[in-house]
């Protein structure tokens, strides 16, 4: 039904701002899913992300994936990561009118200054904060959303700093009506995205099968990264991925990074593969087998 981008500076109530608007949402008449994307659904750490403009790159295209899989017209996606830059945000935005759905920007305007001196409380906590290098780097090259773009409108603005983060605040009422408003003949100030024709070839063209290898690896890594993660360091002597579907044996913990570049190398030869022979598995179970024997064998675990 919906895409909400929440941007702002780092260390500005973004995510407490995403959780507050889906409080709203879900207190309200709202019958649609609310869900929010962010790093922390992937384990990711903030610092780490943002070491360098690879692992940025990486981590904008984890999530944009992320977005792509998600959005319908049967939930609200929440987008809570700093998208600090225009240009994402309108790749954002291209997702939405693909899917035919709302899209709205909320901007966490708080000043320089003071995000500054939230981070260094939350370090002084011993929260989850970023480094000052980091800090000052994201702090530069930040691009304030602007009206006058399509990406960026409709743009509800909240000032964390002068009137807190609370359902209450008028940027999130605003944003929880203009979501679940109803959109008929009289509703002149809601608009809902209207998908192109080749953004619809795109989407569901069979050509576009490697969208289900994406998606299908994707869920395999989030069983492996949760399955290792419940057995604290522990040994593994197998990962059920779904039933009917071999297991995944692991003689050794493996981390997300190793995980990750296994993933897009499989999903490179594939794409290869597909050019010169057969085209790519276009259903889910099959690209989840093919990546498990895959990730066997890579391992050296048959």
């Amino acid at each position: 039904m919906a895409l909400v981008v929440i941007c702002g500076q780092p260390c500005s109530g973004k995510s407490s701002a995403a959780k507050c608007l889906a409080e709203a949402l879900n207190d309200s008449e709202c019958k649609q899913t609310v869900r929010i994307i962010n790093e922390t659904s992937f384990h990711l750490d903030r610092n780490q992300s943002y070491a360098n403009m690879p692992a940025e790159k990486n981590l904008r295209g984890v999530l944009r994936s992320e977005v792509d899989r998600s959005v319908s017209k049967d939930n609200i996606i929440i987008v809570d990561s700093l998208n600090s830059i225009k240009g994402y945000r309108y790749e954002l935005w291209c997702l939405a009118r693909a899917a035919g759905i709302r899209y709205c920007v909320v901007y966490c305007d708080v000043d320089e200054m003071r995000c500054r001196k939230w981070n260094e409380d939350r370090r002084e906590k011993g929260e989850v904060a970023y480094s000052d290098v980091i800090f000052e780097d994201l702090v530069t090259r930040f691009e304030n959303p602007d009206r006058r773009n399509r990406w960026d409108s409709p743009l509800f603005e909240l000032r964390p700093q002068n009137d807190g983060v609370e359902k209450s605040c008028v940027a999130i009422a605003d944003a929880v009506s203009y979501l679940t408003k109803k959109v008929d003949s009289k509703s002149h100030n809601v608009k809902v995205l209207q998908p192109t024709i080749a953004t619809q070839n795109k989407r569901f063209s069979d050509a576009n099968s490697l969208y289900e290898m994406d998606k299908a690896t994707q869920e395999v890594i989030n069983v492996i990264v949760e399955a290792q993660s419940q057995a604290i360091g522990g040994p593994l002597a197998s990962i059920s991925i779904d039933q009917g579907l071999p297991s995944i044996n692991i003689s050794r913990p493996v981390g997300l990074p190793e995980l990750r570049r296994l993933r897009r190398t499989f999903i490179k030869l594939t794409g290869q593969t597909s050019l010169s022979g057969r085209p790519p598995p276009s259903d889910a179970d099959s690209a989840k087998r093919m990546f498990v024997d895959y990730l066997n064998r890579e391992l050296g675990t048959i």
